[in-house]
């Protein structure tokens, strides 16, 4: 696979998590790379994402001040730091990607996709 998420489990409202999305058979350096999620029963939502650059990163205003989009393109993976966990931020964390210069938050911008990680936050 292309794009591996890892990093997901179950912790309590107000804990920290740190997804990762380690890239293969091509370079951050060239593609924009998204984090997004999804509930059951919901619409996958998108979460931050970031420019082929890495100049400008995006983040929706449910997880703006929260959550911490990064990547090391030494490692070729991006990373999802996630602080102040609520309930509604349980979901399934998907990270994808698309050769372009720019980056939104809408899935269907996006063609390459890892499998996923459960994020579960409860008490």
């Amino acid at each position: 696979s292309q794009l591996v998420e890892s990093g997901g489990g179950l912790v309590q409202p107000g804990e920290s998590l740190r997804l990762s999305c380690a890239v293969s058979e091509f370079t951050l350096d060239d593609f924009s790379i998204g984090w997004f999620r999804q509930a059951p029963g919901k619409e996958r939502e998108g979460v931050s994402c970031i420019n082929r650059s890495g100049g400008r990163i995006f983040y929706a205003g449910s997880v703006k001040g929260r959550f911490t989009f990064s990547r090391d393109k030494a490692k070729n993976t991006v990373y999802l730091e996630m602080n102040s966990l609520k309930p509604e931020d349980t979901g399934n964390y998907y990270c994808a990607a698309r050769r372009i210069g720019l980056c939104k938050l809408s899935p269907e911008y996006y063609n390459y996709w890892g499998q996923g990680t459960q994020v579960t936050v409860s008490s």
